[in-house]
This record gives C-alpha cells, sequence and structure tokens, in this order.
C-alpha cells in the first residue's frame, strides 16, 4: 500500500521497481516454500485518511501475509491500529517517525528512525559544513515536526544556533513569505525537512527572495523528481542517505548492475528499501511457513538478513534494523553525488 497517484506518486513508482525485481529473484529461486510470492498494490496517495480504509481490505483477505507500507509516516501510522489488532505484520520501508514500531509487536521497520537521521543530518551542517545560524522549514505534519525537533535539538547540542524554526502546509505553493522570514533571521544554511515536491518547488523560490546560503534536506529529497522537478535550483544540495549506487560493496554493485538491466536507470534507497522488504520477508516466510503468527514471530528471531542497504542484519527490540548506516550527498552536475569533506 502506497501512493501511486498524487504528489507522492513517484515514491509508489520507485517502490514498484524495486518489489519487482525482488520478486523475480524469489520466484526464480524456487518461491515462498515452493509456491510463487505475488503482491497487490493498493492506492492510498500516502493519505491518512485512506490508507485505514486499504488496510481494512488487506486484513479481511486471508491470501494477505504482510503488508510493506504506506508510504509517509502519518499514512502508515493511521493503519497501523489496524494491522496490530488482525494480527497481520506491516513492514514499514520508509517510516523513520520513531513511534511507528510502537503500536505493537507486527508492526515492523527497515527503515531509520528520525533519532538516527536527523542526528546526523544536523552534524552534517554544523561539524562538516560548519554552518552555525540555522533556519529550519518542515512540513506540517507530525512526521516534519518530529522530524525538525529532533534535528534542532542536535544542532543546538553541537552549538549551532537555530535562527528560525517554521511549519508549512503540503498544500502550499507559494514559499516566498516563509523564505523572506527566514532571510531576515540571517541564517547561513536553510534546512528542509520536506519530500521531493515540496523541497524542490521551495528550492525554486529561495532566489526570488535574495537568500544565498548552504541549503540542506532529509533523505525523503533523494529522488530522480527532485531534480527534474528542481532543474539548477536544487544544485548543491546537501541531503543524506542509506544507500547511493557507487557503494562499493558486492551485493550493492550487483543489485545496481541488475536495476541498470531491468530499468535503465539507478537505483535509490527507495528502490533498495523496496527490494530489501520483498526479500527480508519472502527469506522469514520460507523459513516459517505462510502464516501471519508464525512471520510475526519469525521476524523476531531471523539473524543474519541479507539487506541491500545494510549487509546482513537483523531487528532489533524495537523491531527497526540495527545499526543503520549513512552516506552524505550533494547535488552535482544535475545528479546525486557522494559527498566527501
Amino acid at each position: 500500500m502506497g501512493p501511486l497517484t498524487g504528489d507522492s506518486a513517484e515514491y509508489g513508482k520507485i517502490w514498484r521497481r524495486g518489489f519487482d525485481l525482488a520478486l523475480e529473484e524469489i520466484n526464480a529461486a524456487g518461491g515462498v516454500q515452493g509456491r510463487p510470492l505475488n503482491y497487490v498494490f493498493e492506492d492510498t496517495q500516502s493519505d491518512p485518511k485512506q490508507s485505514p480504509a486499504v488496510a481494512q481490505k488487506f486484513v479481511n483477505d486471508p491470501r494477505v501475509v504482510a503488508v510493506i507500507g504506506d508510504f509517509s509516516s502519518p499514512a502508515s501510522m493511521a493503519a497501523s491500529p489496524i494491522f496490530q489488532r488482525a494480527g497481520l505484520v506491516q513492514l514499514g520501508i520508509t517510516n523513520s517517525h520513531p513511534d511507528f514500531t510502537k503500536t505493537g509487536d507486527f508492526i515492523w521497520s527497515n527503515s531509520t528512525s528520525q533519532t538516527d537521521e536527523a542526528p546526523f543530518l544536523a552534524r552534517l551542517a554544523v561539524e562538516q559544513l560548519g554552518r552555525k545560524r540555522l533556519a529550519v522549514l518542515h512540513q506540517n505534519t507530525d512526521w516534519g515536526k518530529t522530524t525538525a525537533d529532533l534535528f534542532v535539538e542536535q544542532a543546538r547540542a553541537l552549538g549551532a544556533e537555530v535562527v528560525l524554526q517554521e511549519a508549512y502546509l503540503l498544500t502550499e505553493k507559494d514559499f516566498r513569505p516563509v523564505l523572506t522570514k527566514a532571510r531576515d533571521a540571517q541564517p547561513d544554511a536553510l534546512v528542509l525537512i520536506s519530500y521531493y515536491n515540496d523541497g524542490a518547488l521551495i528550492a525554486q523560490q529561495i532566489p526570488a527572495v535574495g537568500l544565498d546560503v548552504t541549503v540542506l534536506a532529509a533523505s525523503s529529497v533523494y529522488s530522480p523528481q527532485f531534480l527534474n522537478l528542481g532543474g539548477a535550483a536544487v544544485e548543491g544540495v546537501y541531503t543524506v542517505s542509506r544507500f547511493h549506487p557507487a557503494d562499493p560493496r558486492p551485493e550493492a554493485q550487483q543489485f545496481v548492475e541488475r536495476f541498470r538491466e531491468r530499468y535503465g536507470t539507478d537505483p535509490d534507497t527507495f528502490a533498495a528499501g523496496a527490494y530489501d522488504g520483498m526479500k527480508i520477508l519472502a527469506a522469514v516466510l520460507n523459513r516459517v511457513g505462510v502464516d501471519r503468527k508464525a512471520l510475526r514471530d519469525g521476524l523476531e528471531q531471523a539473524e543474519n538478513l541479507e539487506t541491500i542497504l545494510q549487509g546482513a542484519t537483523a531487528f532489533g527490540e524495537d523491531r527497526r534494523l540495527r545499526n543503520p548506516r549513512f552516506v552524505p550527498l550533494v547535488v552535482r552536475g544535475g545528479a546525486f553525488a557522494i559527498w566527501n569533506p
């Protein structure tokens, strides 16, 4: 379940590529206990008003043994109580809100928490880029505010001054008023807790208010659409990611090669996370059988799960994968590149 239409549709498109590549490999290797694995992708537009109905539909279908999604933390968390009550595993592959897995023992995630990512972004801004006066703009959602608060907390602990922290609506199109407030606060860096579409739109409007500072953004902008929509305006924007196609690890390069052969383009974190999510579920189902509760127990007991994002890993007590890793990126020459100090 996730966005196939609406403002976040590109994420769903990328997910589907990761799912399909994983599914081809799983079924070519014999499927799950000798049976082919299939999936159904229901469109929610990543909307918390739509995700509960889709969750109930999946709960009521006995063929469904696990659910991946939704994309946004608000949409996923709106559906989580339904999955928990029914005893159906929900695996969040992009849900970084710290509270996502706290609904119960059927809620799992191979996404990192913002308790890990936001401080990494703050260290990039303050320690590595040397920025000391930060203006933070964030989506007016629970995810946006929580991520911004975690970033601000770490930035202040590192000695930076947060000269502005301002929320904006997801429906906003004219960001010049809030960017003017940011300019007047005299920051040396602007931090965007945004998705690819709103982040690109903000970046395009920065020159209109005469704001000339370093721009950093949450990992959710790491999408080809951020580059396509933002054009020259996003050149030089810094972000963080758990994956980049230049990752030298053999398993990462094998994945990149297969993805390029299949789709003619490079994978990003969202494609790798979708691929990993499908592979994790298949691996555990192969061990424990096609049963909802057995899957929950199997995820808890699983060790040495092979992933693209983190190598061999396992779930911790918080039902997230242990020891997340991040890499700093910068937009250079119209593409995301690994940034080295």
